[in-house]
């Protein structure tokens, strides 16, 4: 449930409202819109009649009811699109946002001279793993605290800022120091006590949709984050299994502008992780623009035939190049800006 305030509330009929629903036993969280400021309620489902009685305090326009399991997350609670800033850079909104750089950090050469190549193509932000989930132990796992020294070293050299991986409690704490964006992958999205963390900080998080999740596992998983007082998530469609084998998994681009229109938070599309092919990465990369993604994550390697991980996916510098090129020219046609 949502208690809309008039826009001329004051900051002590604010203050009241959320001391009455903290004694109902209330969790809250303010979401300030432009035209009005919306406080969500979130408890037991069983106690939320005794909220109509707040339409009678100072500063209270409507009680409006989220029938959505998903209620922070849900375009109910906020109208408005949510724009995520990180550094000079935003998320979500009209600006489409474009993520590139390794798979994995291998060495400090690597990601460095990857780092360079992201921002001499127009990249915004840097990717690029220090902890890897891989589905063999035998497999390059990454360089931990080393692999996010290097990261914020490229940071730090590029002026971009940079995006990383956390696989749990501790590598989540562990990289708040040395990355901007905090990435919950695939395999985490049901993770319930990293994603009960994650909204425990201040940092943006990088939500990627499960390799078998519904829309609705997805959202719920993204109100997990929110309900614990973290606003900042970015949803990220990155292709779900099927019964397809040509391509490593498949895209689900109807997703974009459902979530969109089921939620105010920014969505970006994966087509690296969701074809398998950089062949494949171009098109389906204007594609999602052209569905409403608000940005693309893509994996580029400065030699991806000497990828430590996710070689045959990865863009080489020329393709990034290229594709920021093809943007240039497709954003605006969807009404857009690339920053």
């Amino acid at each position: 449930m949502v208690i809309v305030m008039n826009i001329r509330s004051s900051k002590q009929d604010i203050e009241a409202v959320n001391k009455r629903l903290a004694d109902l036993g209330f969790r809250t969280q303010a979401i300030q819109g432009v035209k009005r400021i919306v406080i969500g309620a979130v408890g037991d489902e069983n106690t939320a009649d005794s909220l109509l009685c707040l339409g009678q305090m100072p500063g209270v326009e409507k009680i409006v009811p989220i029938m959505k399991p998903y209620k922070l997350v849900s375009r109910e609670a906020r109208e408005e699109d949510t724009v995520i800033n990180v550094g000079n850079v935003k998320i979500g909104g009209e600006s489409v946002t474009v993520i590139g750089g390794p798979c994995a950090v291998e060495s400090r050469e690597q990601l460095l001279t990857a780092a360079r190549q992201v921002k001499e193509a127009g990249g915004h932000i840097i990717r690029g793993g220090a902890f890897k989930p891989r589905t063999s132990p035998y497999s390059f796992q990454g360089m931990e605290e080393e692999g996010l020294k290097i990261l914020r070293e490229g940071s730090l050299e590029t002026g971009l800022p940079v995006v990383t991986e956390v696989i749990d409690e501790y590598s989540l704490h562990l990289a708040m120091e040395y990355v901007d964006i905090l990435q919950i992958g695939a395999r985490n999205m049901q993770n319930f006590r990293l994603l009960k963390a994650a909204g425990q900080i201040n940092k943006p998080i990088l939500l990627k949709r499960g390799m078998s999740a519904t829309i609705e596992e997805w959202l719920m998983a993204a109100e997990y984050i929110m309900s614990e007082g973290n606003g900042q998530v970015i949803l990220c469609e990155r292709g779900i299994r099927t019964f397809e084998t040509a391509t490593r998994n498949t895209l689900d681009l109807s997703a974009v502008p459902l979530v969109k229109r089921l939620s105010h938070l920014p969505v970006i599309v994966d087509p690296s992780h969701a074809t398998g092919d950089r062949q494949l990465v171009m098109p389906m990369s204007l594609a999602a623009i052209a569905s409403g993604a608000d940005g693309l994550i893509l994996e580029m390697h400065p030699e991806p035939s000497k990828a430590l991980s996710d070689g045959p996916q990865s863009l080489t510098p020329e393709g990034l190049a290229d594709l920021m090129a093809h943007l240039h020219r497709i954003v605006p046609a969807v009404g857009k800006y690339l920053a």
